[in-house]
């Protein structure tokens, strides 16, 4: 699969799995999640792949971690912002005023 292809499937994903959960989960859900999508689309996908990197005569092993590596093209880090509730920041209002 070419490198467009395989990123728009992701990212179609990436929105069906949005729609379906909504926001405020975890990374990891929504890792799992993507995980299991990307298998059933029988794409190879490998989870929390620890990368190293070199330095002069230094050698990292663990110094990076990928959520995911899909197809050994398109590495996807999955971030996940909950925002405040409602009642915190109409206290964070009130106590400026």
């Amino acid at each position: 699969m070419h490198i467009n292809q395989l990123t728009g499937l992701v990212v179609d994903l990436c929105i069906r799995i949005h729609r379906k959960i909504g926001p405020g989960c975890f990374e990891r859900v929504y890792e799992e999640i993507l995980y299991y999508e990307l298998c059933k689309h029988n794409i190879a996908v490998k989870r929390q792949l620890l990368m190293p990197i070199e330095y002069e005569e230094l050698y990292a092993s663990n110094a990076y971690k990928l959520d995911l590596l899909i197809a050994n093209k398109l590495i996807v880090e999955i971030k996940s912002v909950c925002p405040l509730p409602q009642f915190t920041s109409t206290k964070c209002i009130h106590n400026w005023l």
